[in-house]
């Protein structure tokens, strides 16, 4: 049997090196983009493309029935990774950059969860795969919009586990740290579209986020190429027994000791110095 998988956020990055990697493979790959451009890109890498955009219901049935006509209602796996950062203080963000974040990162993926699931039970197996973030188990200044979806989807994801226990149905979740990717040339435009700097009291330290954000090459120590997410992918797909959590880069292993041994007040003194340097 080939297995089918839908993944979703294949413009650039990890879902694009993902989407051809388990092609190449032999699975069975749905990628999906929110831009038509994308998806005419995908579709000229041989990869069966469509317009899935998550902030919108009707785009995520849309596609989701499409899957469905074309596997005659089958689906192995669900990798969730479209995504978006929006930097700025917590008080610089509106209660509409706030829902915008979190309709795409956390609302629409539930969404589009809820509706494999039915499917998966029905055939008595499947995988649900997450793309988390270091930031869904630590928190950095300036990160607060995404840290928050991260920390839900964490939360959903356990949840669904528990739930989901006694099924041959698998959560796992996938906790990068700094990965090569478009990431942050789309925070830049979120951050220019929804925070006011020049009237921040924080505007000085935008200063250094702009810098981050503009930097050419990799913006932190230990950053890794999307290959370190597909391995971690490949072996939630295929091992008989997935992991819950797959850690990827150094930081994510670190902060994960720390979190572990330090107390809240220390892991905060380190935590603000890390969101200051980069």
């Amino acid at each position: 049997m080939i297995k089918t998988i839908l993944i979703t956020g294949c413009s650039s990055g990890i879902g694009l090196c993902v989407a051809k990697a388990l092609k190449a493979r032999g699975y069975r790959v749905f990628a999906t983009a929110r831009r038509h451009d994308s998806v005419n890109m995908l579709l000229t890498e041989e990869l069966e493309s469509f317009r899935l955009d998550l902030m919108d219901s009707n785009s995520i049935h849309f596609a989701f029935e499409e899957v469905m006509r074309r596997t005659g209602g089958e689906l192995y796996a669900l990798f969730n990774n479209g995504a978006y950062g929006l930097p700025g203080a917590i008080e610089d963000l509106s209660r509409e950059a706030l829902r915008d974040q979190f309709e795409t990162n956390v609302l629409g993926w539930q969404e589009l969860t809820n509706l494999a699931i039915p499917v998966m039970r029905k055939q008595n197996y499947g995988r649900i795969i997450q793309n988390s973030s270091v930031l869904g188990f630590v928190s950095l200044p300036f990160r607060g919009a995404y840290n928050a979806t991260k920390y839900a989807i964490e939360g959903l994801s356990d949840t669904m586990r528990l739930e989901l226990k006694g099924t041959d149905i698998h959560v796992c979740l996938i906790e990068p740290g700094p990965i090569a990717s478009k990431f942050r040339q789309n925070a830049l435009a979120m951050l220019n579209k929804y925070v006011d700097i020049e009237n921040s009291i924080h505007r000085e330290r935008y200063q250094k986020v702009l810098l981050r954000l503009n930097k050419e090459g990799p913006a932190v120590p230990f950053t890794l190429p999307p290959e370190a997410v597909l391995k971690r992918v490949i072996h939630a797909l295929e091992a008989t027994n997935p992991q819950p959590r797959y850690y990827v880069t150094f930081p994510t292993y670190l902060f994960g000791i720390l979190k572990r041994i330090l107390t809240t007040r220390a892991l905060d003194r380190l935590l603000a110095t890390a969101g200051d340097s980069n």
